[in-house]
């Protein structure tokens, strides 16, 4: 006979937000690294509403950016972040073990801690999706 082991801890979900503009191998590796301590990965990818209320410019429209995301194997699920005050209500909603956020954020949701673990990861060097923009421009100007 058979026995089933039954899961003794609660599943572990990570929540982290952004806009994903330019999808480049800085955000699969950010993400591969903050699926890691959990057992579901939910991103919040910010609307074109919201990106133009935080004052950026995207190249890619919202559905590009979700579709991408989506694709991903580490990523479990995609919301789109609206607003600043959502991450709260997500936290309490999707039951959130964990939020996670790239260290150029240190501090910035620190504000979350009552509610859950706030981590901090280190970008992947030498990429960003600002330098993409840049070098892009350059390229264009110089064309």
């Amino acid at each position: 006979m058979l026995a089933v082991i039954s899961r003794t801890r609660p599943a572990t979900t990570v929540l982290t937000c952004g806009t994903f503009d330019l999808y480049h191998h800085g955000h699969v590796r950010l993400l591969q690294r903050l699926s890691e301590p959990g057992d579901e990965l939910i991103v919040g990818c910010s609307t074109d509403q919201f990106n133009d209320i935080k004052g950026k410019r995207c190249v890619m429209p919202f559905f590009q950016r979700r579709e991408i995301l989506e694709a991903c194997r580490c990523v479990s699920r995609v919301i789109p972040e609206e607003t600043w005050e959502q991450k709260r209500s997500d936290i309490v909603n999707y039951n959130l073990s964990i939020f996670a956020m790239g260290d150029d954020w240190a501090g910035h949701f620190d504000d979350l801690r009552d509610l859950t673990r706030v981590i901090y990861l280190p970008r992947t060097k030498d990429v960003s999706t600002t330098e993409l923009k840049e070098r892009i421009q350059q390229r264009a100007n110089t064309a």
